[in-house]
């Protein structure tokens, strides 16, 4: 009779114990699925959009300016008769036109308009070349630009004449590149575009002094 009281006690503690686990578990489970609560921040602009009105003349400038030394070396790659001449030209096609594209992309990017390259045979079409002498500056501040007749000139010669005039030519035009590319590196905002204005730095002052050393060989 006191074993049957004993073992009656124990089961319904072990009840107790159950239900407790129950309740428990379920507190937990509610408590474990709250969701946390959102961030109302908003998130900060991209850095590619920050730019100045330096970055803006700089890409709208260079568009043009790249356009053109593409077209020079796309008639040097046809008519050079200098192996050395067809080899540059061919790098200047490669690493300028792959910028040109990048150039758009940053106007994209910043909202600003879109600027008119030059044609397939380096001309500027209706832009006002009076102010601009062979290496010289023209209005809108592209340095080293060449004139619709200096592209005709290009043109219609040909042997080694032309060669040394396509060198003295894209000398004068990539020392214009270089002079905005610094202008660019002294005002500019934009990381990335002054980070291509160093390339072009760069880049360019490799090609001018081969073309000096290769000019008095031809």
């Amino acid at each position: 009779m006191y074993r049957k009281a004993v073992l009656g006690v124990l089961a319904a503690a072990a009840s107790l114990t159950v239900l407790a686990a129950c309740s428990d578990g379920g507190d937990t489970s509610g408590a474990s699925s709250t969701a946390a609560p959102t961030s109302t921040v908003a998130p900060a602009p991209s850095s590619a959009a920050a730019h100045n009105a330096a970055d803006t003349v700089f890409v709208q400038g260079m568009i043009p300016h790249h356009s053109q030394a593409v077209a020079m070396a796309d008639i040097a790659a046809q008519r050079a008769t200098d192996t050395r001449v067809r080899q540059l030209a061919g790098r200047i096609q490669q690493a300028q036109g792959p910028e040109i594209e990048q150039l758009r992309g940053f106007l994209l990017a910043w909202g600003e308009p879109q600027i008119e390259a030059a044609d397939p045979a380096g001309s500027m079409g209706g832009m006002d070349h009076g102010s601009m002498g062979h290496g010289g500056d023209s209005a809108s501040g592209m340095s080293g630009m060449m004139t619709d007749q200096q592209m005709q000139q290009l043109q219609q010669t040909g042997g080694a004449g032309f060669d040394r005039m396509f060198l003295q030519m894209m000398i004068e035009h990539h020392n214009g590149a270089v002079a905005m590319a610094q202008t660019e590196l002294a005002q500019g905002l934009n990381t990335e575009a002054k980070a291509l204005a160093q390339a072009i730095n760069d880049g360019q002052r490799a090609e001018i002094m081969e073309m000096q050393a290769l000019s008095p060989l031809l």
